[in-house]
């Protein structure tokens, strides 16, 4: 059994989970923003914690895949060639670092939501630049072909 083809089919698949829980979070987010003004509700709740825990799950199955299954790290780091060549740069340095601060990020807006009863600026800002991260680290043009 291959892991490293097991791991990448979860992290591909999750990765299509990850896109739909992040443009709800978006929309509930805007929504509670500016339709409800301000006032936390059930959805905007949810769609914070699944999207906080599928953030959590996709760093996760990324990291082993980055430093446990991946030749192609290892061969970059030996050759000397991982901060020169975009490719290797943007796979293994800007792409798992942009995931941890917009997993980070998530993590305390999920905890600023549970808490208050309703969101400030700060709070839907640190949301937006958490679903910035992960659409400028999303890998666009491997996953549609693009």
């Amino acid at each position: 059994m291959d892991f490293y083809k097991v791991f990448l089919s979860a992290h591909k698949g999750f990765g299509y989970l990850e896109l739909v829980l992040v443009a709800l979070f978006v929309i509930a987010l805007l929504i509670t923003m500016f339709g409800y003004s301000g006032k936390v509700n059930k959805f905007l709740k949810k769609t914070t914690l699944f999207t906080m825990i599928f953030f959590h799950v996709q760093f996760l199955v990324g990291i082993c895949l980055l430093f446990i299954f991946s030749p192609g790290f290892k061969a970059a780091l030996d050759a000397g060639t991982l901060m020169k060549d975009p490719y290797s740069r943007f796979q293994f340095v800007e792409h798992p670092f942009s995931m941890l601060v917009a997993a980070v990020l998530m993590t305390i807006v999920n905890k600023k939501v549970k808490v208050n009863p309703t969101i400030s600026l700060g709070i839907v800002i640190m949301g937006l630049i958490a679903a910035g991260l992960f659409a400028f680290a999303f890998p666009w043009a491997r996953v549609f072909g693009a």
